[in-house]
């Protein structure tokens, strides 16, 4: 991860503001002071024991993109033995899941069961069996206010909490709801003394609605709602994190919408922005302003999908991201972004039961690549591809 080391003199004149700061890290020249006590003719050397400096209080944070179940991703959990299960999905990044105090996912379509009948393609319906693989593999907070939580309408939105409240309380659920009141509630999770509050969003449902009286089911994108829930947020929680669904799709540098947004959420002070949509990686940018700074992951793109599409560029949708960031709390209690950075991922798809799943592009080899079923619908897909793409809007920050 990058450090923002020349941030520091900067920042040190933003007192009382959101900031992102490097850890306390000491110049490559710096030497150790002497703090012993000096003998004299008189007294017997003396050496008093150093006083310890508390640690300051940190969280780490891990999120990953679109969870997004076309039929080979939906099929690829139904084993041989009739049962469904998807942890083969999440096995090859479940260590840095599981290493983050705060693992976000979002979850693309909407987990209705099989009683609605699952689908892909254009209105998914995925398996409760995926909510259990999250679950399992470590995940803390679920997001659902996406374009596609709508494709089984009401009984879809239904279904899905119903699921999360009976099998994994103690997951967090946002984005989608069935009463004013759950809506209306910020979610704060405090973690090391350190209260951080998570709002998620979506630009839209595909032209789908919800009955007259139930607007709270999916939290959308309006700006009076989001100004009101960033300002009780604020009032919560010591770092502020909105998860947006927005901007356009496929494309590999942040929409007008989405810098409209951005200002709004500076505004208001988020102090950390993580998108998703667009499926494909979008850069990372830190927004600066006498308000102090707030981080921005455009797009983290897909976590796992496997598109029916073929064509030039359908290989940039099998690169995501995950995005892992440190808060840290200063001596005045300010939290503060003190590390971030990206490790990339590779979405990996073979026929079989089990057999699509996610790989750390820095565990990925070119034989592995060639393997990638993905390959018959863009062959310029490659690891060097996926190398390149990185680097392209992310610089060194994945590397």
């Amino acid at each position: 991860m990058r450090k923002f080391l020349l941030w520091f003199l900067l920042l040190l004149t933003l007192a009382g503001c959101r900031k992102i700061d490097p850890a306390q890290l000491p110049s490559a020249t710096s030497v150790p002071q002497d703090t012993s006590l000096e003998e004299t003719a008189d007294t017997a050397s003396t050496t008093a024991p150093p006083l310890e400096t508390p640690a300051p209080q940190s969280v780490t944070i891990s999120m990953v993109g679109d969870v997004l179940l076309h039929e080979p991703v939906t099929e690829s959990g139904h084993m041989t033995d009739g049962s469904w299960q998807y942890g083969h999905l999440f096995q090859n990044v479940q260590k840095e899941i599981e290493a983050a105090d705060v693992a976000i996912v979002n979850q693309e379509v909407i987990l209705g069961g099989r009683a609605l009948g699952l689908s892909g393609y254009p209105n998914f319906n995925g398996a409760f069996e995926v909510g259990d693989a999250i679950a399992d593999a470590g995940f803390d907070v679920v997001l659902h206010a996406t374009n596609h939580a709508l494709d089984k309408k009401e009984a879809g939105v239904k279904n899905c909490l119903e699921f999360w409240r009976a099998n994994h309380p103690e997951m967090a659920v946002l984005g989608i709801y069935d009463s004013p009141e759950t809506r209306d509630a910020v979610y704060v999770r405090e973690v090391n003394g350190i209260r951080i509050a998570i709002l998620n969003y979506t630009y839209g449902t595909n032209g789908m609605t919800l009955p007259a009286g139930s607007s709270y089911g999916v939290n959308m994108l309006e700006e009076s709602q989001v100004r009101a829930d960033l300002a009780s947020a604020a009032a919560q929680a010591d770092f502020v994190i909105v998860a947006p669904h927005w901007g356009t799709e496929y494309t590999l540098e942040p929409d007008a919408s989405q810098k409209r947004w951005t200002r709004i959420f500076y505004e208001c002070g988020a102090d950390l922005v993580i998108g998703t949509h667009p499926h494909v990686i979008q850069p990372v940018e830190i927004i600066t302003g006498e308000k102090g700074d707030m981080l921005v992951y455009y797009s983290l793109g897909n976590f796992v999908n496997a598109t029916a599409e073929t064509g030039s560029g359908i290989a940039n949708r099998m690169v995501g991201a995950m995005a892992q960031i440190t808060v840290t709390m200063d001596d005045q209690g300010s939290a503060y972004i003190s590390d971030y950075g990206v490790l990339p991922l590779i979405t990996h798809i073979q026929t079989g039961p089990g057999q699509i799943t996610t790989y750390k592009l820095s565990d990925y080899t070119q034989a592995m690549a060639e393997e990638n079923e993905i390959c018959k619908s863009d062959p310029s897909f490659s690891l060097k591809y996926c190398q390149d793409l990185c680097r392209k809007v992310f610089g060194d920050l994945s590397y």
